[in-house]
């Protein structure tokens, strides 16, 4: 079976949808359901199995997560309660849905769903998918293959916090125009360009959708520039490749390499 649940925690919502990964269509229309304040463990474990059971799938579920994710542990928590620093937030999820949940980065999985179905699709060289809104994310693909946890929005511009000064909410909070927050995101992608020389970066997050408005200004040296395809679907569309990724039997029938994603050691 290759429909997967896939649930992306976001800062102001979550949303969730089943996913035919063999296509990344969604079969259904999301359910969005608004996250806790506070963002905490409890809380958002709770939201979980709401979207769990209104779906009512069999199966693995893949969720996503704003922040670091390692053999299922989340490690960070910049936007959400600290108490998730650290904490086995694969078993918090499978023990309150019953069902085996894998865990992912957001922007990881978004970079997944574009590599595959979006954007990079076709791409056999190196993609940078970057998320631009609250902060930036970031998602390195090579060959097909996710090499997790890259975090570049945290880089230094020599005294410039990369996401701090060049994400969607800094354009908002400086009040820049679109051509003048071009200007500073070229100078984030140039350094990129240096760092990993990328073939490919597509351009991801709410500014997604506004692509006429800044994609004529953006300069990079070599690489080519493009929107994200997949928009508000695409961390949806990630999290249900990275479980279905996760199961070898699986990923076999959907010719996908278990490897695209990280796995949780099992036993």
């Amino acid at each position: 079976m290759s429909v997967i649940l896939g649930i992306d925690i976001g800062g102001s919502g979550i949303k969730g949808a089943p996913v035919d990964t063999r296509t990344g269509r969604l079969t259904a229309e999301r359910h969005r359901i608004p996250t806790p304040e506070g963002a905490a463990p409890g809380d958002v474990k709770r939201v979980v199995a709401q979207l769990v059971e209104h779906f009512g799938l069999p199966g693995p579920v893949g969720v996503t997560f704003p922040g670091i994710v390692q053999r299922g542990h989340t490690l960070s928590a910049a936007n959400v309660h600290p108490d998730w620093i650290g904490l086995d937030a694969d078993s918090l999820f499978t023990d309150a849905t019953g069902h085996d949940v894998h865990l992912i980065n957001d922007a990881d999985a978004a970079g997944l769903a574009e590599a595959r179905f979006g954007a990079g699709q076709g791409e056999t060289g190196t993609v940078l998918v970057l998320t631009f809104g609250t902060g930036i994310g970031s998602a390195l693909i090579y060959g097909g293959t996710l090499v997790p946890n890259t975090e570049l929005g945290h880089l230094w511009l020599r005294d410039k916090h990369a996401e701090t000064w060049a994400s969607d909410r800094a354009r908002e909070r400086d009040d820049l125009n679109w051509k003048q927050w071009s200007k500073r995101v070229s100078t984030y992608l140039q350094h990129l360009e240096l760092l990993f020389s990328p073939d490919l970066f597509i351009i991801g997050g709410g500014v997604s959708k506004k692509a006429e408005k800044w994609q004529e200004h953006l300069q990079t040296e070599r690489s080519r520039v493009v929107p994200a395809k997949l928009l508000n679907e695409a961390g949806i569309i990630g999290a249900a490749m990275m479980a279905a990724g996760s199961d070898p039997a699986l990923a076999a029938v959907l010719d996908e390499p278990a490897a695209s994603a990280p796995r949780k050691p099992r036993g």
